[in-house]
């Protein structure tokens, strides 16, 4: 369709400029050579040629000599020629024009190959860029069936890929592909096994498999596509690089699956690892006073007695904050927890996190710095009060017999900042780094654990951060911001 038309067109150039250039050289003729209005009639050849191609280019050589011998070579009015010398002139004519147009076809059909390529590089071109950038599969699929239907210029294509055995559609663009025709595109077996075009209908929609050198990827199926061998060939080789692609994200999206994997259960290792190291010290210390109190040989004393209940009561205590502590954790992360917050005072979170430790758990000597004057906080409560708490046990751990644990309050100018400080062995530079982390542990006394990790927790779920300070002096220090509760005053 696309040829006939050009050839129409082609013709209807060589028609319109043979009448025009005619019209206008024949009230000139008794003026012009013989042989310039053969020079001339060469633009209605050259230009029918390149409109339509060979057969308007030859019609315009005949239709040009037909009218060159009637109306510009004597006599004039006849397909007579006058003389030998005008026979040479119109076989010259005929012969130049006929190779004109040789190869002026055969310099457009070079032009129309080099077309081709320049549209097949720049559609390999788009392709290369498809393949280069990191995409996830899910994206990765609806580029390929966006991508294929713009250059192939089809009505509609559809992705279609194993999963469970079957083949199933996974991406789709422009008009829909019945079950029937899906039916028929797939192999008995659900798989493609090979590379190449279906066999189908004229109308029928086609398909090709995507493979690579291992395995069979998928298929493509297309509405309209190519009939022309070149295209199709194309087509294939973008089956291949197709392929190619979704393989590559298909093995990214499995390493990161088996990451994630590798890193869960990193996680657990280290849960176990640190929950046990964490609940160890308050179960063996349980174990002994019981074991004690038990023992029909032991001869304990009312006091002595009511030392080892104590000392059952603050670990288990201790244990009961440590689950309590572990379950609001993972409840903030999974977003199953949210901060309910209320305008309180810096004493009286303070005031809960030592309650909440007990003699023996919290320092056996506290210093609390807290101005009065300091604002209100907008916080939770009971999550800030954990974390101070996770803080002051930790200290009370390193914290050398007789000195002090000091907790010290001050506003900064958009948070209060609370610091805990005691005068143990610190913290060394090559463990700072991941102290917060979860699960983390030092081999030497170290004191990274849960508690820290916790604290970390509660204070983020705030929108604060919590850090570790230098002590000039030795020692520790850990510094938190809450924020301020000015605004929230204001609203109420």
């Amino acid at each position: 369709m696309i040829s006939v038309r050009r050839s129409v067109t082609g013709s209807a150039i060589v028609i319109g400029l043979i009448a025009a250039l005619s019209a206008i050289m024949l009230p000139l003729r008794s003026h012009l050579e013989v042989a310039t209005p053969g020079l001339v009639l060469v633009l209605p050849v050259v230009a029918g040629t390149i409109a339509g191609g060979l057969v308007p280019g030859l019609a315009a050589v005949i239709g040009g000599s037909i009218v060159y011998d009637v109306l510009f070579i004597p006599p004039y009015g006849t397909l007579t020629v006058g003389g030998a010398e005008y026979w040479v002139t119109l076989a010259v004519y005929v012969v130049v024009m006929v190779i004109v147009v040789r190869l002026v076809d055969a310099l457009e059909k070079v032009r129309a190959d080099a077309r081709v390529h320049e549209t097949e590089a720049r559609r390999l071109f788009d392709l290369s860029e498809l393949l280069v950038e990191e995409r996830s599969v899910a994206e990765l699929v609806e580029t390929i069936v966006v991508t294929v239907q713009s250059v192939f210029v089809t009505r509609g294509v559809a992705l279609l890929l194993p999963i469970d055995g079957r083949l199933e559609v996974v991406a789709a663009c422009g008009d829909p592909f019945s079950e029937v025709d899906l039916a028929t595109l797939a192999s008995s077996s659900g798989v493609p096994v090979g590379l190449g075009m279906t066999m189908a209908g004229r109308n029928e929609p086609r398909a090709v498999a995507l493979s690579t050198p291992e395995r069979p990827i998928g298929l493509l199926a297309l509405h309209d596509a190519p009939e022309l061998g070149q295209d199709r060939a194309l087509l294939r080789t973008f089956a291949n690089h197709l392929a190619l692609a979704l393989e590559r994200a298909q093995l990214r999206q499995t390493a990161m699956q088996v990451g994630v994997l590798e890193e869960v259960d990193r996680l657990r290792r280290s849960l176990v690892g640190a929950v046990s190291h964490d609940l160890r010290t308050p179960l063996a210390t349980i174990k002994v006073a019981v074991s004690s109190l038990l023992a029909p040989e032991a001869k304990l004393s009312g006091p002595e007695r009511s030392e080892l209940l104590g000392l059952v009561e603050a670990q288990a205590d201790r244990l009961d904050r440590l689950v309590t502590n572990l379950l609001d954790m993972t409840r903030i992360q999974a977003g199953a927890l949210e901060p309910r917050h209320q305008a309180v005072p810096i004493t009286s979170i303070v005031e809960d996190a030592v309650g909440s430790l007990g003699p023996a758990n919290g320092p056996a000597e506290l210093v609390v710095e807290v101005p009065d004057d300091l604002p209100l906080v907008d916080i939770d409560r009971v999550l800030v009060a954990q974390a101070l708490a996770n803080l002051l046990e930790n200290a009370a751990r390193f914290a050398p017999d007789g000195t002090p644990v000091t907790v010290r309050a001050k506003a900064t100018t958009r948070a209060v900042r609370v610091t805990v400080m005691d005068q143990g062995p610190g913290v060394t530079g090559s463990d700072r780094e991941d102290l917060f982390e979860m699960f983390s542990r030092r081999d030497a006394g170290g004191r990274a654990g849960l508690g820290l990790a916790i604290a970390k927790v509660f204070v983020e779920a705030h929108g604060e951060h919590i850090w570790f300070e230098e002590v000039p002096s030795g020692g520790a220090c850990f510094a938190f911001d809450l924020p301020k509760a000015d605004a929230f005053v204001a609203a109420c």
